[in-house]
């Protein structure tokens, strides 16, 4: 009971920020999963081939990294962080108004590119700054903020279903259906996507009004930023703003520190909200050269390095079985009718939004540590049983509905362990966020490949394959854990004794 309440506390004193940072991964999962329906599209409006087209969805990819390394440079201060927020999401929004006038590749591909790097931005500074906040109790709340990305990711595509067509006129018709998702990170994350020479799919004759779906996406993105300026305004962190302090840097720096409920143990004495921002929580060069990480134990870049590989793998079979599951269920031995398959990119994304909201109540019962067994285990089971029952259509769907619930909460559940075996120190969440991106965009190619040289079954191996290593690597983290707490205890004790005995005198006097 005290626990709930001190959450409860907590989130009431800091409910305008959180909402504000789950809002903006509400737009960052429109983002992420409007652009794949629209392929065939703006292939057609900008005259290209599908292989330069899936070089478009690349660069915002590469892009995506790019912003989620530099996005830990914007934590440092409060202002910083949402003046980034701010100017990312509006941009989203701009990106989305503009693709429709882009009618060549070279555009379309820089427009990308520009949408990618705000949201690796967004990406990061959600994360860091949530845990930021609530620290040890940041769980649960990482649960709901990843819950946002699942949710927008699943509207997105419904949206753009009534303005998006099956065909495009003028089309090649001997391009290989392969290609037509053979594309990387979110490309393909809607179920309305079908090839010119499908078996299942015959020639329509229509018009597409796609540049309506995107006007509306911007629209609908266009309150973040919104919600991001109120949140500057009501901080008075806007030079302009009535009643603001003249001194922007020291209310930038009281806000940044964690709200903790008085007479409560929140957070220890150490694990300041300043703190946790200038001990290594910034970009991820940053970390690299603070003079802080001198000294320690082997154990705190391992954790940092075996966290990073688990999700590594498990982000990567994210991309890689959004991308190419339907492809796997139209061809051989499954050879599912296209409209049939294509429900199962929609089952996938449902499932993620379950899970996520359901493991909202569960981190507040269970322990991080708990759930990535649970989870990971029953990943590792489920693809193994989807590698086993490889003609079973019935199972296809079950397992993409397991597989959804299980891998949903990794993500949330492995930043916040990771943050609690190394108390908050270091740059776990920008590593964590930085690896995963590069998982999604490096297993989406490689297995791409590899279903083109030998076959759709290939898209099961490799996921199992993967899932067996993200669980192994996460063994590893769970064995580092003691070993790491025994290497770092003494010094641990030892600086909260001199806390102690500082903050003594200092009460003395």
């Amino acid at each position: 009971m005290l626990t709930e309440e001190c959450l409860l506390t907590l989130f009431r004193r800091n409910w305008q920020y959180t909402l504000t940072y789950w809002s903006v991964f509400f737009s960052f999962g429109l983002s992420i999963a409007f652009l794949g329906p629209t392929i065939l599209d703006l292939k057609c409006q900008t005259g290209s081939t599908l292989q330069e087209i899936t070089w478009v969805f690349f660069s915002q990819q590469l892009c995506l990294l790019i912003g989620s390394l530099i996005g830990g440079a914007f934590t440092k201060t409060l202002f910083r962080a949402l003046i980034a927020l701010f100017f990312s999401s509006l941009i989203i929004s701009v990106v989305f108004a503009i693709i429709p006038l882009c009618y060549n590749v070279l555009l379309l591909a820089v427009a990308m590119a520009v949408s990618g790097l705000a949201m690796g931005i967004i990406d990061t500074i959600a994360n860091i700054q949530l845990v930021s906040i609530y620290k040890k109790d940041s769980a649960i709340f990482l649960q709901a903020l990843h819950f946002f990305i699942g949710l927008g990711a699943l509207v997105s595509p419904l949206i753009a279903d009534p303005f998006i067509s099956e065909h495009c006129l003028g089309s090649n018709s001997t391009e290989n259906a392969t290609e037509v998702i053979h594309h990387f990170r979110y490309s393909i994350r809607s179920p309305v996507i079908h090839t010119e020479n499908s078996p299942h799919s015959e020639p329509v004759e229509e018009t597409a009004n796609v540049e309506y779906a995107f006007w509306i996406m911007a629209l609908i993105n266009l309150p973040v930023p919104i919600v991001v300026f109120v949140l500057m305004y009501q901080e008075k962190l806007l030079p302009f703003c009535p009643n603001s302090t003249p001194q922007l840097l020291d209310k930038d720096e009281l806000a940044m520190e964690t709200k903790a409920p008085e007479g409560t143990e929140m957070s220890e004495p150490h694990d300041t909200g300043t703190s946790f921002h200038h001990a290594g929580h910034g970009n991820i060069f940053s970390c690299c050269v603070n003079g802080s990480l001198s000294g320690l134990p082997v154990t705190f870049f391992g954790i940092h390095i075996l966290g990073s590989m688990v999700l590594f793998m498990t982000e990567g079979i994210m991309g890689v079985y959004a991308g190419f599951v339907y492809t796997y269920a139209v061809s051989a031995p499954m050879s599912l009718h296209a409209k049939m398959a294509a429900y199962l990119n929609c089952i996938f994304w449902a499932a993620v939004t379950a899970g996520r909201l359901v493991s909202i109540p569960l981190s507040y019962r269970f322990r991080p540590v708990h759930l990535l067994v649970m989870n990971l285990t029953g990943v590792t089971v489920t693809l193994l049983l989807l590698l086993i029952l490889y003609t079973n259509r019935v199972f296809l769907f079950v397992g993409t509905t397991l597989l959804g619930l299980f891998i949903s909460s990794v993500f949330p559940c492995l930043v916040a362990y990771t943050e609690e075996i190394l108390e908050y120190r270091g740059c776990a969440t920008t590593v964590l966020v930085t690896t995963a991106g590069m998982g999604e965009m490096t297993l989406q190619v490689l297995v791409g490949s590899l279903i083109q040289k030998k076959g759709t079954y290939s898209f099961l191996v490799c996921g199992f394959v993967i899932g067996c290593l993200g669980f192994v690597f996460f063994l590893s983290v769970i064995l580092c854990n003691p070993i790491h707490r025994n290497l770092t205890g003494k010094n641990n004790k030892l600086t909260r004794l001199l806390f102690t005995n500082l903050t003594g005198n200092i009460n003395t006097i």
